[in-house]
């Protein structure tokens, strides 16, 4: 069956003659059948695969044919400037048919606000934080403006799906549902992942079992025999620099002429290297979450339209938005996922007859091997798994709390039904609510349930606009130049002594501090000719997972990455592997004894399965309980034959690590949750069970060796 007849006739006759398109990518046109019977989706494809058309030219083609009113289709991303980047694109679309776009986000003015209010465009970009705000505000008569909803696209789903934004995105479309009273089409937009049929069905909420649902990829490559061949067209090297000074260096030196977008793994980094660049001359622009929306902009603006340049990044600039036609990309020190190095490898390429490429510059050993590991698990095929976080309780709290503001008053029996029986949050969640009524983040009144003095005086300031954030962040200080906004810092740049002036680097320029206005947490600054100090607070990060450490074992066992090294990489990777030989061996872990005395049971297992382990083997971890992604400290005093009697039954009792109160402190929401369910929600994350019973199951080698 020719699938393109199902679209409508003038969306097929815009694709040939006004985008000039030959025909639709393989993507495109598998998705049509699904989508134009109303079929829930995921569609996979690489970066700049055409997900968003082969979402949008079906649905575009139902709301054409079934003559949908009002807002009929919503499409959510994870970031306000991927919308702002795609909100053109998905006019031009939708004005094929007549139809209308908006934008509603954190950035939208008022008065664009009410006009989306009274026009009640057909497609409206959003993400789920502002969803929620719209459904609790009382400026908004949400039954009336949604009713009309019919699917949701939801674009770059994986970046939902592992944290707790899923959960909340779930909840919300649950509730949308309800407000509609019809089940809504969902459509997800990802990158590989390694298990599409699972997030699929994670996609689908409460759907999932009753409602029908296909995965949707361009046939995907078979999985590599050995060596660099059956990998797809990339070109990929490796090499070891040795200090961020050293990689500004290479990168002056390679590529001239060329567009170059640096991934770097933090804001801190970026930021020096921005200046380390710029003082080489190079023309450098900079992206990170702490720079100003302004900031971002003008320069990823400037950097679509410019040739020989550099743009330095974090994660911001790894999904889909579009900032032109890229030459390089390069990769500073390893990325946390291989799904991540997939997203960035993807802004390559993209012009016919180019390949995809990337330079990844290591600063350290350790980061060799990481990087090393994490090309080893890519040459094989494999992806991180999309897996949702287990037990979102404060999530709960903070959705029951929302639902009352939505509906005003909700009956003490019937608030379990909004969310149509997704897992978490039906009436297993009944001591979250007692816990609400009893701290007084609830009230009741004849059956009736409503917000409470706690929840006012918590959340209530600006509209509840801190109930509809389920993350958390640390508190920044706002950084202006005259009147201009340049981004955020980290206040204890500012508190710290500091011989002379006080001098901060933002936006890759130094700053020179005039003034700082403790009480509304903002800091003037002026141009400097030079120093100045980056630095963020980091919460969050649980380490590196139990798949990368093992592969990072089995590199230094000898196992050699599908990229091409450099003499300085191939050097370094020879002296990590003859200095860590006494660390890592094929046949289990190994528990080394020091001649300083002390016992490191190095188990190559992940940050999270040796937290498993330090809570399950009590008896044999040293009383400080010190552990990382790699090693686990023991008792200086134990004997493998104690080992081999205390451990014994391990396997049949590993236990949920242990959680400290400035923990669960981190946790949003977590005040309103009973503390041993704050607790318990916690340790569940922290822990992986698979990957400590992996460990469990290997031989464990004592051995000496020399401090």
């Amino acid at each position: 069956m020719n699938e393109e007849r199902l679209l409508n006739p003038v969306v097929l006759h815009h694709v040939v003659n006004s985008l000039g398109w030959p025909d639709l990518r393989p993507l495109q046109r598998e998705s049509i059948g699904a989508l134009v019977q109303g079929d829930d989706a995921l569609l996979l494809a690489p970066t700049a695969g055409g997900k968003t058309e082969a979402a949008l030219f079906p649905l575009l083609s139902r709301m054409g044919e079934q003559n949908w009113t009002g807002t009929s289709l919503l499409y959510l991303c994870p970031l306000k400037a991927l919308l702002n980047n795609l909100l053109p694109r998905i006019e031009r679309y939708a004005g094929w048919l007549g139809r209308t776009v908006a934008l509603w986000h954190g950035d939208v003015s008022m008065s664009a606000r009410r006009a989306v209010l009274w026009q009640r465009p057909d497609i409206l970009l959003s993400t789920p934080e502002s969803l929620e705000s719209m459904l609790v505000s009382v400026n908004v008569d949400h039954r009336l403006f949604f009713a009309g909803l019919r699917a949701v696209v939801v674009d770059e789903v994986h970046a939902f799906a592992g944290d707790d934004r899923g959960w909340h995105l779930l909840a919300v479309l649950e509730r949308l549902t309800r407000v509609t009273d019809r089940p809504l089409q969902r459509v997800g937009l990802s990158a590989t992942v390694g298990n599409p049929e699972q997030l699929l069905a994670w996609l689908q909420g409460s759907g999932s079992g009753s409602r029908a649902g296909r995965v949707i990829a361009p046939k995907l490559r078979d999985k590599p025999a050995a060596g660099v061949a059956a990998l797809p067209a990339a070109q990929i090297e490796l090499d070891y620099v040795g200090s961020l000074t050293n990689a500004a260096k290479v990168i002056s030196a390679l590529h001239g002429g060329e567009k170059r977008l640096v991934f770097c793994e933090s804001r801190q980094t970026v930021e020096e290297l921005g200046q380390l660049l710029r003082e080489r001359g190079i023309t450098t622009f900079l992206s990170h979450a702490s720079l100003s929306a302004d900031e971002r902009r003008r320069s990823e603006q400037a950097f679509a339209e410019a040739r020989d340049c550099v743009i330095v990044s974090t994660s911001t600039l790894e999904l889909g938005i579009d900032v032109g036609d890229l030459d390089r990309v390069i990769q500073i020190d390893s990325p946390a996922t291989v799904a991540s190095f997939l997203q960035r490898l993807g802004r390559t390429g993209r012009r016919p007859g180019s390949t995809r490429n990337c330079l990844l510059l290591c600063r350290s050993g350790s980061e060799l091997i990481k990087a090393a590991a994490l090309l080893l698990l890519w040459g094989g095929g494999w992806v991180e798994p999309v897996v949702p976080p287990p037990e979102p309780r404060h999530i709960v709290a903070q959705q029951v709390m929302a639902l009352c503001l939505q509906e005003h008053r909700i009956g003490d029996r019937l608030w379990s039904a909004a969310w149509n029986g997704l897992g978490p949050f039906g009436s297993g969640a009944e001591p979250i609510v007692r816990h609400l009524l009893d701290q007084g983040y609830l009230d009741s009144d004849g059956g009736l349930l409503f917000i409470g003095p706690e929840a006012e005086r918590r959340f209530g300031r600006r509209h509840f606009m801190d109930m509809t954030a389920v993350f958390t962040g640390p508190p920044e200080f706002t950084v202006l130049h005259g009147r201009t906004e340049l981004g955020r810092v980290d206040p204890t740049l500012l508190t710290e002594k500091v011989p002379g002036e006080r001098r901060l680097l933002l936006g890759g320029r130094p700053w020179r501090v005039t003034y700082v206005d403790w009480r509304r947490r903002r800091c003037f600054v002026e141009s400097a000719d030079g120093g100045g100090r980056a630095r963020w607070t980091v919460s969050g990060w649980i380490g590196s997972g139990h798949a990368l450490t093992r592969a990072m074992r089995d590199v230094l066992l000898g196992a050699d990455p599908p990229a091409q090294l450099t003499t300085r990489a191939e050097t370094r990777l020879s002296v990590e592997r003859d200095e860590q030989s006494a660390l890592v061996h094929p046949g289990g872990s190994l528990a080394v004894r020091t001649t300083a005395g002390d016992l490191l049971w190095w188990t190559w297992a992940g940050l999270r399965a040796n937290a498993t382990l330090t809570a399950t083997l009590s008896e044999v971890v040293d009383p400080s309980q010190r552990f990382d992604d790699y090693t686990i400290r023991l008792r200086t005093d134990l004997s493998p034959q104690d080992w081999r009697s205390l451990v014994a039954d391990a396997g049949q009792r590993i236990c949920l690590p242990e959680v400290n109160a400035r923990a669960v402190a981190g946790l949003k929401f977590s005040t309103a949750l009973p503390e041993r369910l704050a607790r318990a929600t916690l340790a569940a994350r922290l822990a992986d069970l698979p990957g400590a019973a992996a460990v469990l199951d290997e031989p464990v080698r004592f051995v000496v060796i020399a401090a």
